[in-house]
């Protein structure tokens, strides 16, 4: 489908749900005073005009015209009313399918609906309260995800976790790990709540410290404003690092393959100019009092159409002598897919690329997010024949800039003798 024809059918489908939900609306807000009736009318398409006039724009502007924050949010600005329209949608669509039936059961049963005198016809009128519990609902959702960029994009938490090892040596008993995963330094807005989240982790002091990927949306340019606030990230055992899948450019529409190129190669110098050592499809060793565990570190890998630019096997050859190995890869879907089957002495892998989707509900030990019909592991610890995987819920944000439910990681794992 070309691009002109999807522009023209998606506009069509998005005033198609504006004026479906509008009759929604206009049938709950019946009874009130007519002076209140318009200016809700007008509030609602004045509202609707400026949203479709956002995604107009995006639609015929260059995609470097907006800085890759403003960007985000009108993006933003454009889906979150949509999305709250259609959950509207879907509870007036329920009413509509009983309309229906009590319809078809009127010609049937003529005594079933009352008769119009002026036409002859049922007069099957909408539901009051499902009318009304489609406005609140949809009214509540925008709230939610307003509620959740103000609040919930920089209220950073930490996860402490223990993970036990049966050969770990033991001048690594009680080793602690900082993971970040998922920064997306391109959809930051707040600076001064970023340097407080890499403060929170350096109270921690930890004596090693993993990145696991996506330091930016696509491009390099976007970390540096940043670079000042996460190279205060030390550990005495270094900071070590890998690439996500947004760092190598591939959503973004460059002039060129050299400018795709040169901007890879740049995101690998912002991570020299962080103290970070990057790690591309290689293995190191980490030393503590004589004693050394393996650290495996590769590029991109993940399952469906994502890019597998990762050579575990590459990086994997000649770790047989380490008693412990430690795997950074970014997306977890590799954990499945490539390390259970194949690598069966890679104790721990740390991953993140889900954001936990930003949405969701997690209470005690109940979790729930759209993102688990996709990823089978997609937050938290997991264990499979004494196999770890840890998912980091991510630093950023991306698109959506914001979170609801699912708050952003601080990741303290402590590693102990099994």
């Amino acid at each position: 489908m070309s691009r002109p024809v999807f522009f023209l059918l998606l506009t069509f489908i998005l005033l198609a749900i504006d004026f479906y939900v509008w009759q929604g609306l206009r049938f709950a807000i019946r009874n009130l005073s007519p002076v209140t009736q318009r200016w809700i009318g007008g509030t609602y398409w004045g509202f609707t005009l400026i949203t479709l006039l956002a995604y107009v724009a995006m639609q015929l502007l260059p995609a470097d015209y907006f800085k890759s924050t403003t960007r985000t949010f009108v993006v933003a600005f454009i889906a979150i009313p949509y999305l709250s329209k259609l959950l509207a949608v879907l509870i007036l669509l329920i009413d509509d399918v009983r309309r229906f039936l009590q319809w078809v059961a009127s010609y049937i049963f003529p005594s079933a609906a009352p008769i119009s005198p002026e036409t002859g016809e049922p007069v099957i009128p909408r539901s009051q309260f499902l009318a009304t519990t489609a406005i609140v609902a949809g009214t509540g959702l925008m709230g939610t995800f307003a509620f959740g960029i103000l609040s919930g994009a920089h209220d950073y938490r930490i996860r402490r976790v223990k993970v036990p090892l049966k050969n770990l040596p033991r001048a690594f008993h009680g080793l602690k790990i900082a993971q970040l995963s998922d920064i997306h330094s391109g959809s930051f807005f707040n600076k001064t709540a970023v340097k407080g989240g890499v403060e929170m982790l350096m109270k921690e002091k930890p004596d090693i410290a993993f990145f696991t990927g996506d330091l930016v949306n696509d491009r390099a340019v976007e970390v540096e404003d940043y670079i000042n606030i996460f190279d205060k990230i030390k550990a005495p055992l270094g900071v070590h690092s890998v690439l996500g899948n947004h760092d190598y450019g591939d959503y973004f529409k460059w002039p060129d393959v050299t400018a795709k190129n040169n901007n890879l190669a740049n995101l690998q110098k912002a991570h020299k100019l962080l103290g970070w050592n990057l790690m591309l499809d290689e293995h190191r060793p980490i030393r503590v009092d004589g004693e050394e565990i393996g650290l495996i570190g590769i590029q991109n890998w993940g399952a469906g159409n994502f890019a597998k630019y990762g050579n575990l096997e590459k990086a994997y050859q000649d770790t047989g002598d380490f008693p412990v190995k430690i795997l950074l890869s970014h997306d977890p879907s590799h954990w499945d897919e490539q390390v259970l089957p194949k690598y069966k002495d890679i104790d721990l892998a740390l991953a993140g690329h889900t954001h936990g989707m930003q949405f969701g509900v997690e209470i005690g030990k109940f979790r729930w997010s759209p993102v688990q019909y996709r990823y089978k592991r997609w937050a938290g610890l997991y264990e499979q024949n004494d196999q770890f995987l840890y998912v980091n819920r991510g630093f950023g944000y991306l698109g959506y800039p914001g979170r609801v439910g699912i708050l952003p990681e601080i990741t303290i794992l402590e590693l102990v003798k099994a």
